[in-house]
């Protein structure tokens, strides 16, 4: 089932005297349960991509349609509203609230439904257990490793079941052995509840782990790859490839 649908998206900065075209009629789809890495040099807009399917930013032209809704028409109160329920974030610098628990940050999206205390506390236990992460309930943010930090983050994301999660450069403040950590727990969330994630990355390592990695130039989609059978490390090889066509760097023979 087709979960994501972008029809020509367009994005634009400036007035008309100095305009800047970020996104140059873009078309993705996203099939439920995927995980979709989008790379791109810097400046190429793969943020922007991000930000406008995620509804963080509006699209100059085109539409996008989640879970069979159209976003690109709702009014800010709609957005707010689709966005509480089918929507999940894990941000690079993990935005959790210093003043709460880990418990309580994971909380927070389930805080504002009618789900009773005894179905999130079940539900927190669920998601922090999977991450690893239950036994830090009681812990403040500062109390915790960057690591511990970010799937704390990715729990907040999963606890409300939301159609997509969207993931801006999750990997980008960690260690690689923290980094692989949260990896192979998106990676095993996505498969056990065959969560959809779509993930911006500048890392050929973080998006090996993707099912499929969507590849943006000049606001404009350039190519993309799917893993299909392949292993990790083929996939990792076949996008380093990929990103050296992309930069202009020719293999030597």
């Amino acid at each position: 089932m087709r979960i994501l649908e972008a029809t020509k998206i367009y994005k634009n900065y400036g007035n008309k005297f100095n305009k800047q075209e970020v996104l140059k009629g873009i078309d993705i789809s996203v099939e439920e349960g995927e995980f979709v890495s989008i790379m791109g040099a810097s400046g190429s807009g793969k943020t922007t991509l991000l930000n406008v399917l995620s509804s963080i930013d509006k699209v100059s032209n085109g539409t996008i349609r989640i879970d069979g809704k159209e976003m690109t028409g709702m009014k800010e109160k709609q957005l707010a509203e689709f966005r509480k329920n089918h929507l999940g974030f894990i941000f690079q610098e993990y935005n959790l609230l210093d003043t709460l628990t880990v418990k309580e940050n994971i909380l927070l999206p389930l805080s504002i439904t009618k789900v009773s205390k005894k179905v999130a506390d079940q539900k927190f236990k669920e998601v922090a257990t999977e991450l690893g992460i239950y036994d830090l309930k009681d812990k403040y943010p500062n109390e915790i490793s960057g690591g511990q930090k970010q799937r704390t983050s990715a729990a907040r994301s999963f606890i409300h079941q939301p159609s997509i999660i969207f993931a801006d450069e999750p990997t980008g403040a960690l260690d690689s052995k923290s980094a692989s950590d949260l990896l192979n727990k998106l990676s095993e969330l996505n498969r056990k509840r065959r969560a959809t994630i779509i993930m911006v990355t500048h890392d050929p390592v973080a998006a090996g782990y993707c099912s499929r990695v969507i590849f943006i130039k000049d606001g404009q989609m350039y190519t993309q790859l799917n893993k299909g059978e392949e292993s990790r490390q083929a996939f990792f090889n076949d996008i380093m490839k990929t990103q050296a066509v992309l930069s202009g760097v020719q293999n030597e023979h």
